[in-house]
C-alpha cells in the first residue's frame, strides 16, 4: 500500500478529492498524513475527520526558508510517504528539499504549463486574450512551477469570464486531474524519462473539461 503526505496551506479542497478518489476507487495507496504551515487551514479539520494524521509547523518559527525547508523533510519523513503531495501549499521550495523528493513529488499549477507561471494565473490568461485555460500536474522541479508534465486538463474561456468565474471551473476540473494523476502514481502507471511523462497504459494525459460555469 503505497503512503501518501499532502501539504496544503487553505482549505483542501483538492486533498477532500485525493482522498475520496482513493476510497471510492480502491487505490493500492492512502494519504497517512496531512501539514500545513498554517494552523487555521481548515483542510486540517477534514482530515481529522477523517481520521489521517496532521501535523503543523509553521514557517514563521524559522530563521529562513532553507531551516524551515530541514524541519519539514523531517516531519514528512516521519510518515514514510511514497508520495508527496503539494495541495495548494503556498510555499516555495528549496532545491535541496526538492531533490529529497525527485521523482516523487507532484504538485497542481491553475494553467496550462508552461504558460503563467506564478501567481494571477486566470487574471493574465483573461488579459492575454487566450480561449482557453486550464490546469497542469506535474513532478516537481527547483524552478517554480515547471517539471515533467504528468497531465493537463483545458477549460475554456468564456466570453464575460473573470477572474472568479474562471477560477472556479479551472478548480473543478483540478478535483478530476489531480486524483487521477495521483492515482496513476500510486498504481505505478507512470514512467518519467528524459524529463517526459507517459502512461504505460497509455491513457490520454490531457483531457477537455465541461465548459459549465
Amino acid at each position: 500500500m503505497k503512503r501518501i503526505a499532502v501539504l496544503i496551506s487553505g482549505q483542501g479542497s483538492n486533498l477532500d478529492a485525493i482522498v475520496r478518489a482513493s476510497e471510492a476507487q480502491d487505490w493500492p495507496g492512502r494519504v497517512v498524513a496531512v501539514i500545513s504551515n498554517r494552523a487555521d487551514a481548515r483542510g486540517l479539520q477534514s482530515a481529522q475527520a477523517r481520521g489521517i494524521a496532521t501535523e503543523v509547523l509553521d514557517h514563521k518559527g524559522f530563521a529562513d526558508r532553507a531551516a524551515f525547508d530541514t524541519a519539514l523533510a523531517r516531519l514528512i519523513d516521519q510518515h514514510a510517504p511514497d508520495l508527496v503531495v503539494l495541495a495548494g501549499f503556498m510555499r516555495i521550495l528549496t532545491p535541496e528539499f526538492v531533490a529529497r523528493y525527485e521523482g516523487r513529488m507532484l504538485n497542481v499549477h491553475p494553467s496550462l504549463l508552461p504558460s503563467f507561471t506564478g501567481l494571477n494565473t486566470h487574471r493574465r490568461a483573461i488579459e492575454a486574450g487566450c480561449k482557453v485555460a486550464g490546469a497542469t500536474v506535474h513532478f516537481v522541479s527547483a524552478e517554480l512551477d515547471h517539471g515533467p508534465i504528468v497531465a493537463q486538463a483545458v477549460v475554456p474561456v468564456l466570453a464575460g469570464d473573470d477572474e472568479t468565474t474562471l477560477a472556479r471551473r479551472v478548480l473543478a476540473a483540478e478535483h478530476v486531474l489531480y486524483p487521477r494523476a495521483v492515482g496513476w502514481f500510486v498504481k505505478g502507471e507512470l514512467a518519467l524519462k528524459d524529463g517526459r511523462v507517459t502512461h504505460l497504459g497509455h491513457e490520454p494525459q490531457g483531457w477537455l473539461a465541461g465548459t459549465g460555469a
